[in-house]
């Protein structure tokens, strides 16, 4: 590893200044499990690493029954599984903080930190997606916010320009009759990568037995982690059946384009794609049943 420059701000605007002010390549670090290796194994450059984990904005959980939930970048995994409160209404969140590496690695990466890192097989992501989170992005002279589906522009890339860090990932709270889910394919439980992903949520009228709206995301078929718009729209009005998830499916793989590597073909991923989407819709519907 080379050596680098280090800093810990304690507040945002100390943060983004020093972001856009340094001429050399900036690192930003709330966990460091992605980005640690990254410099370990020359896959990344840093001159200067700044260690966001003091700023109070970026560690905030803060859950409200009118507002939903504001989760702050640098807070780790762990402490979404583990808040009971916060897994029973963000279920396809804590599907995935709970599989991003093992325990040691989930005590310290972080759901903002997943997302920053811009993987197209980054478990969060999906979930975030379906789940409806807006990202507010911290700058040295303003904020923005823009949706989880378009915060990722290609594989370890992103809409983050010089001088700006993801500060907060904003929850709709959740609605009556509500639920959600995430699942991934891996060949083998030591290859911790996914072949494919899909989350899933779902509103339910009165009777449990028609769809109102819907969301699905899938991850790790295509450059980047997909809204898969045209099915979700679809699902509005249809009855909860195995048929009405299996026609989801296949309006869910329209956007899966993805490669041929040493965990899957193409075929192979895009098969998976339906599967998964028919597989977390009916977790969802039965978490929003109960």
């Amino acid at each position: 590893m080379k050596n680098f420059d280090y800093t810990a701000p304690e507040s945002l605007g100390e943060a983004t200044t020093l972001l856009a002010s340094n001429q050399g390549t900036t690192r930003v670090l709330a966990g460091g499990t992605d980005l640690i290796v990254q410099l370990r194994e020359h896959l990344r450059e840093a001159e200067l690493v700044v260690d966001v984990k003091r700023i109070p904005e970026l560690t905030e959980c803060r859950d409200s029954e009118t507002n939903g939930l504001r989760l702050g970048a640098a807070v780790p995994c762990c402490q979404i599984y583990e808040n009971e409160r916060l897994a029973k209404k963000y279920p396809a969140l804590a599907d995935a903080a709970r599989i991003i590496g093992g325990w040691q690695i989930q005590s310290r990466a972080s759901i903002g930190g997943n997302l920053c890192n811009s993987s197209p097989a980054g478990d969060s992501i999906a979930p975030l997606i379906a789940l409806g989170v807006r990202c507010i992005i911290a700058g040295p002279n303003s904020n923005r916010e823009v949706a989880a589906e378009d915060f990722c522009t290609g594989p370890g890339q992103n809409i983050l320009r010089k001088g700006e860090l993801l500060s907060t990932l904003v929850f709709p709270a959740p609605v009556a009759a509500s639920g959600s889910s995430y699942e991934r394919f891996i060949p083998r439980n030591e290859m911790d990568i996914a072949v494919a992903g899909a989350a899933s949520w779902v509103e339910l009228d009165k009777t449990g037995a028609t769809i109102l709206k819907a969301r699905i995301a899938l991850s790790a078929v295509a450059a980047t982690p997909k809204f898969a718009a045209e099915a979700s729209d679809w699902l509005a009005g249809k009855p909860v059946s195995q048929e009405t998830f299996a026609r989801a499916g296949e309006l869910a793989r329209k956007v899966a384009s993805p490669i041929t590597d040493m965990r899957g073909t193409t075929e192979y991923r895009v098969h998976l794609v339906g599967v998964l989407t028919q597989r977390t819709l009916a977790t969802a519907t039965e978490r929003a049943r109960q």
